[in-house]
């Protein structure tokens, strides 16, 4: 069941960070805002959750960054969604070998995250 499950939306957009927040609580999510990179690292200090999507470049810890920081320093499979503009073959590359399980480009549809938030929750045996 995909209901209640805890998203971490970190995404300095405040505008893009607003819609994918509302759209991801009204298909049941229950999400947690982060709008820069210390903010994600404060977060995950202190909570786990199902899922992380990020956006790539935001001020402080990129998602880059944040991915090695999940995989590496904190050990942990958590599924990350990478949300970017900067979708170049380079940036796309470097979060899959990081261990990132999903690239989207921006524009980024609310509908399609939501049905590749599902895919990733439901391939994930924590």
């Amino acid at each position: 069941m995909i209901e209640g499950k805890k998203l971490l939306l970190a995404e300095d957009d405040n505008l893009l960070a607003a819609l994918l927040r509302y759209r991801l609580e009204k298909g049941g999510y229950q999400v947690s805002l982060s709008k820069d990179g210390k903010e994600v690292k404060e977060y995950l200090a202190e909570e786990v959750p199902d899922i992380i999507v990020s956006d790539i470049m935001m001020p402080y810890f990129s998602g880059i960054e944040l991915i090695d920081f999940v995989r590496n320093e904190l050990g942990s499979k958590t599924p990350i969604i990478i949300i970017s503009s900067a979708g170049n073959e380079e940036n796309v590359l470097t979060a899959f070998e990081l261990g990132a399980n999903d690239f989207i480009s921006k524009p980024v549809s609310p509908s399609e995250l939501i049905v590749r938030v599902k895919r990733e929750l439901n391939n994930t045996k924590i």
